[in-house]
């Protein structure tokens, strides 16, 4: 609990998470063994969060950063609901909006328009606050006329801007972010930065997973940085970006003399 006396929005409590992943079969060999009915094939267990504690406090961003397979994706999905940990707790205080995978989610065959329509009503919003949304969501997102058109036809720049478009509207408590900022110019960047302080100055909650160092900086009132599925370092954003980047050089530089 904060000293303060406030519940943290978000608190994650020695968490631990994994996936399996078949070895030793080739393609052809698995699916003759599904074919026939067999054994299941020999499984291996892959540790993606390795006792993960933090709090996030309410009205602030968490900037997670890493390398890929870091396990940042998988702590977004756990902190969702979406994946079960293994061990320890996750509590979230208020309504969560997820922003996950880009597109995903969408009714392809449906319009943007019809799918925004389908997101207000699954979180039970009334039809005049869903009419009021459904413009301001189609305007943030600046589709134009393809707003009208189903989803299966939208680049995914397009589905991008619609997806956080969706998100960011439907009044979330908490926000789950995974690399919203790297898709769209940087117009629509700016506005999603926007977006966000508004949230934050509403007492919304943002955790933000991105390779965006910059916009951590900017942005994050903490930041959080993952290894193999391990916390590194959390706290002040310019003191774990920096410490982050001095990671990476150093490992660039010995890559350069194993050469």
């Amino acid at each position: 609990m904060s000293t303060n006396g406030i519940r943290p929005a978000v608190e994650v409590d020695n968490i631990s998470a994994s996936y399996r992943v078949r070895v030793g079969e080739s393609s052809l060999k698995s699916s003759v063994r599904e074919l026939l009915r067999l054994d299941e094939p020999p499984q291996r267990i892959v540790p993606a969060l390795r006792n993960i504690s933090f709090t996030v406090p309410k009205g602030s961003v968490l900037g997670v950063i890493g390398r890929n397979g870091a396990g940042k994706s998988t702590l977004l999905r756990t902190i969702a609901g979406i994946l079960a940990p293994s061990e320890g707790r996750v509590t979230v205080r208020g309504r969560i909006s997820t922003l996950l995978s880009m597109g995903v989610g969408f009714n392809q065959e449906m319009t943007g328009r019809e799918n925004i329509r389908l997101g207000g009503l699954a979180v039970g919003l009334s039809e005049d606050r869903l009419a009021y949304l459904t413009e301001s969501i189609a305007d943030f997102a600046q589709l134009g006329e393809y707003i009208d058109f189903p989803v299966k036809g939208y680049s995914s720049g397009m589905r991008s801007r619609l997806s956080f478009a969706v998100a960011a509207h439907l009044d979330p408590e908490v926000l789950l972010i995974d690399e919203a900022l790297a898709a769209g110019d940087s117009k629509f960047k700016e506005r999603t930065a926007d977006k966000m302080a508004d949230l934050c100055g509403a007492g919304r909650t943002i955790l933000l997973v991105t390779h965006g160092l910059s916009t951590v900086k900017m942005m994050a009132t903490h930041a959080l940085w993952l290894h193999q599925g391990k916390v590194v370092e959390f706290g002040d954003p310019d003191e774990v970006v920096a410490s982050y980047m001095r990671y990476c050089r150093i490992e660039a530089l010995e890559g350069i003399d194993d050469e």
